[in-house]
């Protein structure tokens, strides 16, 4: 390993002898200076990994010092050293982004510290987040052969993902690929699970999750209060861990009052869920009660065009229909730009609800498109790029505007995503669905322990295309694949991200309920 430079800038310099002779002997390299000038032109002749820098210097002070240096390298750390602690210098220095503030006199382990802490920080962070997940690993390991209630289900996945984005920041690649296989083993535990417990759930008076047709009416319409304006955002396709990446951007503007993980319903498609979001229903009630605006997989046109007439009628069922309240749509920035700049006519509802398109449009493009095949290669990628475009996203911007006007925050989604991997064969007939992770059709042929299977649609609320249809769910991080074509096809689809099956990712997501700061 390379030994640390540290330049020490101090009018005194003489007097610090000793801690410089203390930090040579633990293998620190240390050049001194007397001035801020002379300071700046070592700088411009030497590479340095940190300065420490006095703050009362006669000619350029240390803040001057400072300033010019940030200049010239803003990411080498400075650590500024003062006799005075004045508020108006801490000001000024931890404006300029100093690494540290030491007050004078200072002694040999303060020093010491401060290297540790800016240089040493990620090492240490690093072999600290090492050593717990070995530790964690083990637990997990034994949850996951015992767990057995949708509520550990969910402890468990926000465990993974805990750890998932712990580790991600290390160069670790080991203790990653332990992770990644732990993922893998939950969601088969969890097909599993799923698969035994599911149809469970819709039985009278059954123990089960909130789901997405009663997130509404349990969880939403308990929220909604007329001293105070709604704002209910539902981002299409939103996983949670992709939620946990730009939950501390949220965090500057909304104190989270609370946070629940609920159940998407099967299939985990905006088609089903989102419309049961919206309706209070299950798909099979929906198709007989709104023929007018429910779409089977084989029907021509949107399968989503009706999100509103749905809200309007699960409003009047509910006795809710004396709220004024507003549905918007945002499929592009052109719309969402749009709603920014009317967010004031919103003040006088009740209740706003704003469907947000970005993330799911982003899962389709990156299937299609080469380069978001690159830029979305893995969780870690895919969690960067949703940060990114958050932070710069017309949606942010309507989250600023309802913590201007006091508006109450809802965030919620209709289902995850995950990153499908391997094939598994599936053969039917023309009328068959064509999504990659659920199939509905008659004489479907599949691999029984890849999918959990629903011949009975109506036992899990599902309308039948015909008398004979049934419904497959592709488990895990499979894909389903006809057999013609069939190299071309699951090279195309390997390593994109679908929905609609059965997986921690796609089923248990996020609503969260937030405060104006």
């Amino acid at each position: 390993m390379n030994m640390i430079k540290i330049l020490w800038v101090d009018d005194e310099i003489d007097l610090l002898k000793p801690h410089i002779l203390f930090l040579e002997k633990k293998n620190y390299e240390v050049i001194t200076c007397s001035s801020g000038t002379e300071a700046i032109e070592t700088i411009d002749q030497q590479n340095f990994d940190i300065v420490f820098l006095d703050e009362n210097m006669p000619g350029l002070t240390g803040l001057e010092t400072l300033n010019e240096i940030k200049e010239k390298q803003d990411s080498l750390p400075v650590v500024m050293i003062t006799k005075s602690e004045e508020e108006y210098i801490m000001e000024e220095a931890i404006g300029n982004k100093i690494a540290d503030y030491l007050i004078k006199p200072v002694n040999p382990n303060q020093i010491l510290l401060s290297l540790k802490k800016n240089l040493d920080h990620s090492r240490l962070v690093s072999e600290k987040t090492t050593s717990n997940y070995q530790q964690e690993f083990r637990k997990i390991a034994m949850e996951l052969s015992m767990v057995n209630s949708y509520e550990e289900w969910v402890n468990l996945y926000q465990k993974l993902i805990y750890w998932e984005m712990q580790l991600e920041d290390i160069e670790d690649a080991g203790m990653f690929e332990i992770l990644e296989s732990q993922k893998t083993e939950a969601n088969i535990q969890f097909g599993k699970f799923i698969d035994k417990n599911y149809a469970s759930w819709f039985r009278p008076n059954s123990d089960s999750p909130t789901m997405s047709h009663t997130l509404f009416k349990d969880h939403v319409v308990p929220e909604i209060n007329r001293e105070q304006p709604t704002l209910l955002i539902v981002i299409d396709n939103l996983r949670y861990d992709q939620w946990k990446s730009f939950e501390s951007v949220i965090s500057n503007h909304y104190k989270k009052d609370k946070e629940l993980a609920f159940y998407s319903i099967l299939p985990t498609a905006t088609q089903y869920a989102r419309n049961a979001i919206f309706s209070g229903l299950m798909p099979s009630e929906m198709e007989k009660l709104f023929p007018q605006f429910w779409r089977n997989d084989t029907d021509e046109g949107g399968k989503n065009l009706y999100e509103a007439e749905f809200l309007d009628a699960q409003m009047k069922r509910l006795g809710l229909s004396h709220l004024n309240y507003e549905y918007h749509k945002i499929t592009n920035l052109k719309s969402g730009k749009r709603l920014v700049d009317n967010f004031k006519t919103l003040k006088n509802n009740d209740l706003t609800v704003v469907v947000y398109n970005f993330v799911d449009m982003l899962s389709h493009a990156k299937t299609e498109m080469e380069v978001l095949k690159e830029l979305a290669s893995n969780d870690k990628a895919y969690r960067s790029l949703t940060l990114s475009w958050f932070k710069n996203s017309p949606l942010l911007e309507i989250i600023q505007k309802s913590q201007q006007m006091g508006f109450k925050l809802l965030l919620t989604t209709d289902h995850g995503t995950i990153n499908v991997k391997n094939p598994s064969k599936v053969i039917g007939d023309k009328d068959t669905s064509l999504n990659l992770r659920y199939k509905t059709g008659r004489s479907l042929t599949y691999e029984s322990k890849d999918v959990f299977v629903a011949k009975d649609p109506g036992a899990i609320h599902l309308p039948s295309i015909n008398m004979s249809s049934s419904y497959i769910f592709a488990k895990g991080d499979l894909f389903f694949a006809y057999p013609n074509n069939y190299n071309h096809y699951v090279s195309y689809y390997r390593n994109t991200y679908q929905h609609g099956g059965i997986s921690l990712e796609e089923m248990i997501i996020p609503f969260i309920v937030f405060n104006p700061k």
